[in-house]
């Protein structure tokens, strides 16, 4: 079954949601557009709000071994913060929305969110992305009290210890319940394999092989790791060959899926192969595979057959009624390029961030967004295929995913949303139904602070 079709999509439904974009146009709203405004006058009412504006800054690696992919990701938010500008904002303010390059070097990121914190004086930092880029500015961002949004990053950092971390929030699924929800598949439709893992070395790699471990402990018979900037990976693939893997696992980047796939092709190696969500995008790989082997693999073909997990609509669903929202968005956008998963991703989280800012109420205070967010945020609904977690104890993003099999481009489920949390939480089936777009594509959150 194909996650469209478990998705129940209907053409009246997508047509609904392009008709009411078409209808809605730009920029002539001057009532609260955004939603969530309670009456009132607009105030300047914390750093980086204005009677008019909010500003937002993060950081993605733009240049750089990790640009591929991950610098789309700014371009969907991009487009999206200008669809809701353009129909009113919220609460009748404009979002300005700064990102930054850090190359996907730390140190350069802690330059950046010092500028964007201390210079351009953001009100909050959104979907700032990676592990190793992100850890080294979750204490400054505690510590100056600014909002730390929606990690681009699915690390327990983000949200398991809100006590030390109180304005840092994941979204995505943290990749221990990534783990567990892979360990659990192969328990049950693979019992014999001998399994490898290919695991970048940090919270990304380690986070993800404590969950497969709580499932499969007894079938691992290798457990590789790479440190990123480092390409030369094929001893690792070798060692996972020569412990008799014939099913590997890789927590890692969309590069080293390329990677690993090279190296397997030059040994010979030819296993199962199951990459978390995270490095599983086959069109961004099969450009990657083309680029790394000077044109010899010039696609995404030796995935087929390759599984993975999912926590989004994709772009291989055009009748979903959130990829066409998207796409209706993008098109208006004017920016250069497609629509791409990782476009798709930028604009679910901005999505999210306007739930986030409408239930911050009409004059915003940054303890107040976080207030809002353990208030209201676990019951917000949207483009995600699983709840968020959200709650005073819980800064976790979205607990579930499904798992399929990538063929060429497009991917087919082979289980459906699988719903669990960190720990000893158990595993269950979702029967939680997917949300539709609302008419204008803009969320209408009531304010959850006082």
């Amino acid at each position: 079954m194909s996650r469209s079709s478990r998705r129940l999509v209907t053409v009246l439904a997508a047509a609904t949601v392009a008709s009411s974009l078409a209808a809605c146009g730009g920029g002539g709203d001057d009532g609260d557009g955004g939603g969530g405004n309670s009456g009132g006058a607009n105030e300047a009412s914390d750093i980086g709000i204005t009677e008019d504006s909010i500003k937002l800054g993060a950081h993605f690696p733009l240049t750089g071994v990790a640009a591929p992919g991950y610098s789309e990701i700014p371009t969907g938010a991009q487009a999206y913060f200008d669809h809701v500008n353009d129909n009113g904002g919220v609460n009748g303010r404009q979002v300005e929305y700064v990102y930054r390059d850090d190359a996907y070097n730390p140190t350069n990121t802690s330059q950046v969110v010092n500028q964007l914190v201390l210079e351009d004086e953001v009100f909050a930092i959104v979907g700032g992305l990676g592990t190793p880029t992100h850890s080294a500015v979750l204490d400054f961002l505690n510590s100056e009290g600014v909002p730390d949004l929606f990690v681009s990053s699915g690390s327990l950092l983000w949200g398991d210890d809100p006590e030390t971390n109180p304005y840092t929030f994941g979204w995505q699924t943290d990749y221990e319940s990534e783990g567990k929800i892979i360990g659990q598949y192969i328990a049950d439709e693979f019992p014999d394999a001998k399994v490898g893992l290919f695991l970048q070395d940090d919270d990304f790699g380690e986070d993800g092989e404590a969950g497969i471990r709580e499932f499969i402990d007894d079938q691992v018979v290798a457990a590789e790791r790479y440190t990123p900037g480092n390409t030369a990976i094929g001893p690792q693939i070798a060692a996972l060959q020569a412990a008799g893997a014939d099913f590997v696992v890789g927590f890692n980047v969309p590069s080293y899926t390329a990677l690993s796939q090279l190296a397997a092709l030059q040994l010979g190696y030819q296993p199962q192969w199951f990459y978390s969500n995270v490095g599983s995008d086959p069109t961004l790989v099969g450009s990657l595979l083309n680029n790394f082997s000077q044109g010899k693999v010039t696609d995404a073909s030796v995935l087929d057959g390759t599984l993975t997990t999912d926590y989004l609509p994709t772009v291989d669903e055009p009748d979903d009624p959130w990829v066409q929202l998207f796409q209706e968005i993008w098109d208006a956008s004017g920016q250069e390029g497609e629509l791409t998963n990782y476009r798709i991703y930028g604009m679910a989280q901005a999505y999210t961030t306007v739930q986030a800012l409408q239930a911050a109420g009409q004059n915003p205070t940054r303890d107040g967004l976080v207030e809002a967010i353990e208030t209201a945020g676990g019951d917000w609904e949207g483009p995600v295929l699983a709840p968020f977690r959200y709650s005073a104890d819980s800064h976790l993003g979205t607990g579930g995913m499904s798992i399929s099999r990538i063929t060429g481009t497009s991917t087919e489920e082979v289980r459906p949303v699988q719903l669990t949390d960190v720990g000893d939480s158990e595993i269950t089936e979702s029967d939680v139904e997917a949300a539709t777009p609302p008419e204008n594509g803009i969320p209408d959150e009531e304010s959850a602070v006082d």
